[in-house]
């Protein structure tokens, strides 16, 4: 029987000797039908995953434990379980997905710690990695991935794993859950785009694919398709435009660095020639590695510790700028272990519930929040409670602090200016923490010329290592600024469906707060800012400075950058890229799996109303709670259709946090398993999931490795 490797996704025989290859009890299924599928619905049921991330692959493992639960119910009513197969489908890499795809440069890294990171729903507990029970992604570098890259220097738990390392623990999480699966069932991979998703009359849903075997049935699909492609906009059509008609002149839409890497090439941006950069974020460090590490140089540490550059003499030299002309700060030396969690004071569940019974009543039932009033001020003392204890403690120490903490807390809660308190702990002359002041630096200041804005980056980037070296506990900044990491969840509950009035939502969460947000909590590891740090000195980049425009420039036939507050700061380039992430937007995503689903009224945009009836459509996919099942056209629940992670941005917020935390059942995790339930339940065989998981052990017992997801903690999100 043809068909893919059920590990890999690659084109394959089906072997019993493979250890991906599980038959069913019967014998091998199927008959290969023409539309590819080798489960007749008569004799079992087919579940797609559509995207084979992190989300597709936590659906597929809390799939995996429920099935195993399943089988031992079966087997003590001694009857035999329907067989189920388990499709799992993805345009690039089947286990990795596209962003964390295993074929991608070493120095793209992630910025969550590795032993905060695991996509496993339980931790180990002596037996195999399987489903239910297996290494955090620290754990299983410092083992079996290490050896499976041999000359890799070890990644520490509190170092951070190149993506492509993360890929391969992905794919070594799919190989688990292939190999593991219960009799009944088996796990069969397709390396694939999904073109179109129609409804069969049965039930169930008939699946395009752009290669073999071009047609599958499932009866749920699960769309977990992650970071879209979107059809440029109206600015970027124009300097996309002004590329075409210049000969040598490129633009370069946002996207992944690694699917960028390739148009980066010598022969688009020469040695020594300019190259214009727009964004200071994450991506940015990326392409800076790109155009330095990736043609040949290196970073190398002086006897007195001082990170410098050694070129490779094909570098170009780089022109960057954002709106604030700060990059984006580094993460607090990391001192949290896997089990720390943040126990929110202030932006609390029963906070959030009485401000929208406060809401309710002033309104006549409208529960939905103003971010500004309701959310933020609760938001802020959190990070002050954090920031102004780290002081006491880094002073005084921890006895003094917790004291102090008790107090401090108190005044907030009750109203009271907590000013007396600072100044009998001698805090007078410590500044208040202002994230609008560490988000814009540069504000209100003018510099004579590029060197004088240099030296002052310099010094604003000196100032940032101090403060991460200090840690993200010890140091009150990065201590601080680590709360809006781990509030995201609380957040999450304030804001998601609709939970903001729209225009606070537009205006005061989105137009406000996430871009600050985005550049104070996500930062890269410190040693990219050393890096950084070390290419300026060498002249290599150049920051242009606050308030940067870019602009195509018909008189010079090349992109113009420039500093309205910086003297003397235009340069041009004959390239531009854009390195911001774009942003996901149902109606401009150019799937043609989206384009059908939208064409066929099987899904719609998520849109909020406001109290005067003004429209508010949001780009994100509409889908219920809980399950996160999608709705029609119509508001309807599409049977048997979910979506999980990026796709419902907008809807849901932060959909890109990209695995749990070990040690605690993380909302990344319940909403995998809500939804591997809900997906369970649909099948058309009369057997349906009987409810969640039995109460969990201290660690998952071996000869069954479910475990109860209870209602998540406030997790670290990525």
């Amino acid at each position: 029987m043809s068909t893919a490797d059920p590990v890999t996704g690659d084109p394959a025989t089906a072997d019993p000797a493979h250890p991906g290859w599980l038959p069913h009890p019967r014998g091998p299924l199927g008959s290969g039908s023409d539309e590819g599928d080798t489960l007749p619905t008569a004799t079992g049921a087919t579940l797609a995953v559509v995207g084979t991330g992190p989300r597709g692959i936590a659906v597929l493992e809390r799939i995996a434990v429920r099935l195993t639960e399943e089988a031992e119910r079966a087997r003590r009513a001694g009857v035999r379980p329907v067989p189920v197969t388990l499709r799992a489908i993805d345009a690039h890499e089947v286990g990795a997905g596209r962003i964390w795809r295993t074929d991608q440069s070493g120095w793209y890294t992630m910025n969550t710690v590795a032993g905060q990171v695991t996509m496993y729903s339980g931790g180990p507990d002596g037996g195999p990695a399987r489903p239910g029970a297996g290494p955090s992604l620290g754990e299983w570098l410092a083992g079996r991935g290490a050896r499976d890259r041999p000359g890799e220097p070890v990644t520490g738990p509190d170092d951070y794993a190149p993506r492509a390392a993360y890929g391969r623990y992905l794919r070594s999480v799919h190989r688990s859950i292939a190999t593991h699966l219960p009799p009944h069932a088996r796990l069969v991979a397709h390396t694939a785009r999904v073109d179109t998703l129609a409804p069969l009359p049965g039930g169930g849903y008939r699946l395009t694919l752009d290669r073999s075997p071009y047609t599958l049935r499932a009866d749920a699909v699960l769309l977990a398709t992650g970071h879209p492609h979107n059809e440029p906009d109206a600015r970027e059509r124009a300097l996309l435009e002004f590329a075409r008609r210049h000969p040598g002149v490129h633009y370069l839409r946002g996207d992944s660095a690694a699917d960028l890497e390739p148009r980066l090439g010598e022969s688009a941006v020469p040695p020594g020639a300019p190259i214009a950069v727009r964004g200071l974020g994450l991506s940015f460090y990326d392409v800076l590695l790109t155009l330095t590490v990736g043609r040949g140089g290196r970073f190398v540490r002086d006897p007195g510790g001082v990170l410098r550059y050694e070129p490779g003499g094909r570098e170009p030299r780089i022109l960057a700028g954002s709106r604030g002309g700060l990059p984006i700060p580094a993460r607090g030396r990391n001192e949290k272990g896997p089990g720390h969690r943040h126990r929110a004071l202030f932006l609390t569940p029963a906070a959030l519930a009485a401000a929208r019974a406060r809401r309710a009543a002033a309104t006549g039932g409208d529960r939905r929040l103003d971010f500004a009033e309701d959310v933020l001020p609760a938001l802020l003392r959190e990070v002050a409670q954090i920031y102004w204890t780290a002081q006491v403690r880094a002073r005084f120490g921890p006895r003094r602090a917790a004291r102090f903490a008790a107090l401090h807390a108190a005044a907030l809660h009750e109203g009271r200016d907590p000013a007396p308190l600072l100044a009998r702990e001698r805090l007078g002359d410590v500044p208040p923490l202002d994230l609008t002041a560490l988000a814009r630096p540069f504000a209100g200041e003018e510099f004579a010329g590029p060197g004088a804005f240099r030296d002052r980056m310099l010094r604003a980037l000196d100032q940032d290592l101090a403060e991460a070296a200090l840690g993200n506990v010890s140091g009150p900044l990065k201590a601080a600024l680590d709360v809006l990491r781990d509030i995201r969840s609380t957040l999450r509950d304030a804001v998601d469906h609709g939970g903001l009035l729209p225009r606070s939502h537009r205006d005061a969460f989105v137009g406000g707060f996430l871009p600050l947000n985005a550049l104070l909590s996500a930062g890269p590891p410190a040693e990219r800012v050393e890096q950084l740090r070390a290419l300026v000195r060498r002249g290599l980049v150049e920051i242009i400075g606050p308030e940067t425009v870019f602009r195509a420039d018909e008189e010079s036939g090349r992109f113009a950058v420039s500093s309205p507050r910086v003297r003397g700061s235009a340069r041009t380039a004959a390239v531009l890229v854009d390195a911001r992430i774009p942003a996901p937007d149902l109606r401009r995503d150019t799937a043609p799996l989206t384009r059908w689903l939208l064409a066929q009224g099987l899904i719609r945009e998520f849109v909020t109303v406001s109290p005067d009836g003004e429209r508010h459509p949001t780009g994100g996919l509409d889908i219920t709670e809980g399950c996160g099942r999608v709705l029609d056209g119509r508001g309807e629940p599409t049977p048997g259709l979910y979506a999980l992670g990026i796709p419902t941005e907008h809807t849901r917020w932060f959909t890109q946090v990209g695995s749990g935390r070990p040690g605690a059942p993380t909302r990344f995790h319940q909403e995998a398993d809500a939804v591997a339930a809900a997906m369970l339940a649909d099948r058309p065989d009369g057997s349906p999931d009987r409810g969640p998981s039995r109460p969990p052990l201290h660690r998952p017992v071996r000869q069954s490795p479910a475990v109860l997801l209870p209602a998540p903690v406030r997790e670290a999100p990525r």
